[in-house]
């Protein structure tokens, strides 16, 4: 079927080149500071129903039914101020108008929309359950790519249901996405927002200039000296969603008569907290590019960016814990010293270099070269509770210690954990207020009780109970590509690169605060049942490295785990664009062999040894040889209609993250790991007119092989015996199958010269297509647990990842004084819950002996695991802007409001697997009182604000 389809597209692609014909009109768009090209500038013939954009030179075509005599040029691209050309046109003449220029809108708002999807990515987890595609959208001009990226992105919607990890980001060329996992780290480019206005994006699959793509699009950010147009710009923004305030400078010098050019930016973001609470912001960037154009063919750009950002945490929390302290309420914080500390810091800081050769060959081939390097860590900070002492009894060791969690909203704080019992007591209703008397007037973080209990154990002689552990990322990456860019005829160009990447990366645990204490035992005291029971040994409790048994560690020493990851990527790509008269079409291929190898620099005691059943040393090398082929066509039916094909088939090796069960232990591979086979078509309908642009495109996305892992507390696990059902548990999903439908529409009409009416809608269907493999590993089982089949039942399971349908009305007014305002009415429903895996596996209906339930009844079992769906909501937004012109200084400022009406709604959830069998959970769910392990839900912000106040010279 596979070749059926690629014969099928390529045969439509080859058959329709005879429609060439002779170019009438043609043209090229400049920078009006830099004198550079622009791609993607929306060029019109007024009164007509002809328009089309430029190429990444900057270039652009009218080939058939241009009218003669005298025309205009409409010429207009986001950022840039729209401008008019007179054209003559003759009959059997060509009319070149090149080097047209644009020129700098000063209302442009990009600025704000940057600032805003940056960090929202920022706080994105590593199982991606927030994470979303809206920083790969805001170089888009697409009607519902642009409510995607600046309205819809709130409620975590992804077009398409595609996260990060479908998307590329690029800049100058290279490759942002972490290996780790696929995504791009934004925080590495976060606050750089004047310097990167420069943005060529590629909607889905369709051809681009620089790689193969993925399908959620291809974003490119230019940040080459030379492309900024002459200037500075300084700026203050004050906001309350993610930091407090911002200030931003900046200066780009042009291109000199030397040859040279500069550009550098400094910016700085703070905030005690943003709209949750405890989630202070702290972050300063800093941006400079030299480039030497050399002589007309040869120029070379230096670029450097550092972007340091130091971030509190939030969590998901249950039903219970937000009806006693509402959606801002974040348990990772508490006072100490009278000032917010809290236990949950993301800090990135990891400095990019880059080295660009940007080389004409000819007019009609272009080269440039690429070389990066990206250093530097990201570390998450948490609370270790596990610290022990050792205690000798005459001949006998034995390690004490071990705390219980010290997060205010524990279960065991609340008030559902006393009224658990059927038949609540008094007693147990007298504990259940205490509790929510306690939670609902403090219920933060007592950072004291934790100094003081390292403090008593201290005063015996002993080492810290409580310890600040950062989980530390440090990688060492080098980039390298080489892109192609010729003209091999007037309509037919050929893209083609080179790419290679090498990455080490550490990963270790490492002390960031004793919390009063003079050292921590590296000793994994909950990996060990008997550890605290008098006439444990030695060699009966985890060592995390039994090389260096019971070692005592300080701050800034690294313990519990520490590994290396070697990675390599080389890959080529190479694709053919056909432009005719009516129809545009292209081909494309991609070839890859990705390779990852773990190397254990600590002996862990729950995995001794070496190879792949050990700890120690290197594992075996995983290696994984991809491909892709993608094609399709534009059909120009009029100027005014078009018709929009595009298809691929390729398959993507795993991220490092899914291809070792437990890489901070051990060198074992994911069991029957491989590449994920993806299949995709979209087929739209455009219409444009002066007057009225729209688009309606169906999609079809298909994902087979997929890998997915997860890490969690579990209590009950079938077959493992009555006495031993819990386990920190680490969860493999293999061939994991995915189909994502549905249609996206996006429409705006020009109704005035000053008011346009815009609408968007997305309805999409995300589920699972079959019943996934399904394996358990941990420190307390003895090799893979499956259970049943080996099968999770998550066929027709709907995939998690944001509302699956959006709709927005709303206008924008655009007065000719430079003012601007717009509103937006935004509805979204049919959002699900992420579902609990283990307890839709054969463990659901058996016991800790892996005996069925004898009063199973299957009926209450379908109830009980019905996946929940979200109720629908609407979010109203406003955005205005007013600018002045005084001399050569543009002032200005603008705003928005996000939430006007301050609703309340849910941006996503999971289920707990704590529980996980047919009784517990009928049991949790009957309580009168409500769950003790409800599923746990992300609450959106609600009224928000950012204001941002300029000035450019």
């Amino acid at each position: 079927m596979k070749k059926s389809f690629l014969l099928f597209l390529f045969g439509i692609a080859f058959s329709l080149t005879s429609f060439a014909q002779q170019t009438l009109v043609k043209g090229s768009v400049l920078d009006g500071t830099t004198g550079e090209p622009i791609p993607d500038v929306t060029v019109t013939i007024e009164g007509t129903d002809l328009s089309t954009t430029t190429d990444a030179k900057g270039e652009f075509s009218f080939s058939a039914n241009v009218p003669l005599g005298e025309q205009v040029l409409k010429i207009e691209k986001v950022g840039y101020e729209t401008k008019r050309y007179p054209i003559v046109v003759n009959e059997g003449q060509t009319v070149d108008i090149s080097g047209m220029t644009l020129d700098f809108d000063p209302t442009d708002k990009k600025d704000l929309y940057t600032i805003s999807i940056s960090d929202d990515n920022l706080n994105s987890e590593d199982d991606g359950l927030t994470d979303n595609i809206s920083g790969l959208l805001q170089a888009s001009r697409d009607v519902f790519l642009s409510a995607a990226a600046f309205d819809f992105s709130a409620t975590f919607f992804r077009p398409r249901g595609l996260d990060n990890a479908n998307g590329k980001v690029l800049i100058n060329g290279i490759e942002m996405n972490k290996q780790f996992n696929g995504r791009p780290q934004w925080g590495n480019w976060g606050g750089l927002n004047d310097v990167q206005r420069n943005q060529e994006f590629t909607m889905g699959m369709s051809a681009n200039d620089y790689n193969f793509g993925d399908l959620a699009g291809t974003n490119n950010i230019v940040m080459r000296a030379s492309q900024y147009r002459k200037g500075g710009r300084i700026s203050y923004a004050a906001a309350n969603r993610s930091y407090q305030g911002r200030i931003m400078g900046s200066y780009s010098s042009g291109l000199l008569k030397d040859g040279w050019s500069y550009s550098v930016l400094l910016s700085r973001r703070f905030g005690d907290q943003g709209y949750i609470d405890g989630t202070l912001y702290d972050a300063n960037s800093f941006f400079a590019a030299v480039e030497k154009r050399i002589n007309d063919k040869h120029s070379i750009n230096f670029t450097s960016i550092y972007a340091q950002n130091r971030r509190g945490r939030s969590t998901a929390v249950t039903d219970e814990v937000n009806r006693l302290k509402g959606r801002q309420y974040n348990p990772f914080w508490g006072e100490l010293n009278g000032e917010q500390r809290n236990s949950r810091i993301r800090e990135i800081e990891e400095p990019i270099l880059m080295l660009n050769h940007y080389w004409d060959i000819s007019d009609k081939v272009r080269l440039n070269t690429n070389v990066a390097y990206q250093f530097g860590e990201i570390a998450n900070t948490r609370i270790d509770n596990g610290g022990t002492r050792l205690v000798t009894f005459g001949n006998q060791s034995a390690y004490i210690g071990g705390a219980r969690n010290p997060t205010p909203e524990y279960y065991q704080n609340l008030p559902s954990f006393f009224l658990q019992d059927p038949n609540p007591t008094a007693f147990d209703f007298q504990n259940a207020f205490l509790a929510q008397e306690a939670f609902v007037n403090d219920g933060q973080l007592n950072w004291n009780q934790l100094y003081e209990a390292n403090a008593s154990l201290l005063a015996q002689g002993g080492n810290s109970l409580y310890a600040i552990q950062a989980d530390v990322v440090e990688d060492k990456q080098w980039s390298f590509n080489s892109i192609l860019d010729a003209d091999l005829a007037e309509n037919i160009r050929l893209n083609a690169a080179l790419n290679y990447r090498n990455l080490n990366s550490q990963n270790y645990a490492r002390i960031e605060d004793l919390l009063g204490g003079t050292g921590y035992l590296d000793v994994d005291f909950f990996a060990e049942e008997t550890a605290n029971t008098v006439g444990s040994t030695l060699e009966e409790v985890a060592q995390s490295d039994v090389r260096n048994p019971n070692r005592i560690v300080r701050e800034g020493d690294r313990y519990k785990y520490n590994y290396e990851i070697d990675a390599e990527v080389a890959s080529a790509f190479a694709q053919v664009q056909f432009k005719y008269n009516k129809i545009d079409f292209y081909l494309g291929g991609n070839i890859s062999k990705t390779s990852y190898q773990r190397n254990g620099l600590y002996e862990n005691g729950n995995f001794q040894g070496g190879g792949n059943d050990g700890s120690f040393g290197k594992s075996d090398e995983l290696d994984f040889t991809n491909y892709g082929v993608k094609a399709g066509f534009t059909y120009k039916i009029t100027g005014k209609h078009l018709v929009d094909v595009n298809g691929s088939m390729f398959s993507k090796a795993p991220g490092i993250r899914s291809s070792f069960s437990n890489a901070r232990q051990t060198n074992a591979k994911v069991i029957g790991l491989e590449s994920e086979d993806i299949q995709s078509v979209d087929v739209s309908y455009i219409y444009r007119s002066p007057i009225l642009k729209a688009r309606v495109t169906g999609f079809y996305s298909g994902f087979k092989n997929g890998t997915d892992i997860g890490f969690y507390f579990t209590e009950d696990l079938a077959g493992l015996g009555i006495d031993n059902g819990d386990a920190f548990v680490q969860e493999v999903l293999t061939n994991v199958e995915r189909r994502h439908v549905g249609v996206e529409v996006g429409i705006e009409a020009q109704v005035t010269p000053t008011i346009k009416l815009k609408g968007a809608a997305s309805i999409g269907q995300y589920t699972f297509q079959n019943n996934p493999n399904l394996y358990l590993t941990s420190v307390d089982i003895d090799g893979p647990l499956t259970f049943g089949d080996g099968t999770t039942n998550l066929k027709d399971v709907h995939v998690a990842g944001g509302p699956e349908r959006a709709f927005q009305l709303g206008f924008e007014y655009r007065d000719p004084d430079f003012w601007n305002i717009g509103v937006t009415s935004n509805f979204f429903s049919n959002a699900y819950i992420d579902v609990s895996n283990l307890a839709r596996s054969a463990n659901f209906t058996s016991d800790f002996d892996g005996n069925t339930f004898n009063d199973f009844d299957p009926v209450l079992a379908k109830e009980l695991l019905k996946q929940e769906q979200f109720d629908d909501y609407m979010l109203v937004n406003i955005i205005g802007g007013k600018s002045w012109r005084v001399d050569d200084y543009f002032i200005g400022f603008f705003a928005t409001i996000n939430n006007v009406f301050d609703q309340d709604y849910r941006t996503g959830g999971f289920e707990q697997s704590r529980l996980a069998n047919f009784r517990r959970i009928r049991e949790d769910k009957a309580r009168d009182n409500g769950p003790v392990f409800g599923s746990r839900y992300f609450f959106g912000n609600g009224t928000t604000y950012y204001l941002n106040v300029y000035v450019r010279f």
